[in-house]
């Protein structure tokens, strides 16, 4: 893995999102909710895959397709 030796920034990164994807949700601000949210399960399907959790990697693939269908269901209704 690449990234591997960026972990620790990369998961920093996650938390920024994590935070701002809860806020926007507070605000209902719906599309930057989504868009924050889609990049912050990228990170942590990355990590279960980095570490062999099975269980967080496909839990966020999970909700990474379903971020996917959202943003493609906001911009196509």
């Amino acid at each position: 893995m690449a990234l591997a030796a960026y972990e620790q920034s990369i998961k920093r990164v996650a938390v920024v999102l994590g935070i701002g994807s809860t806020l926007a949700v507070v605000q209902g601000w719906v599309l930057l909710a989504m868009c924050l949210s889609l990049p912050f399960c990228l990170i942590w399907s990355y990590c279960g895959w980095l570490h062999r959790e099975p269980q967080l990697k496909w839990l966020n693939i999970m909700f990474a397709v379903f971020y996917v269908y959202g943003l493609a269901r906001y911009f196509l209704l």
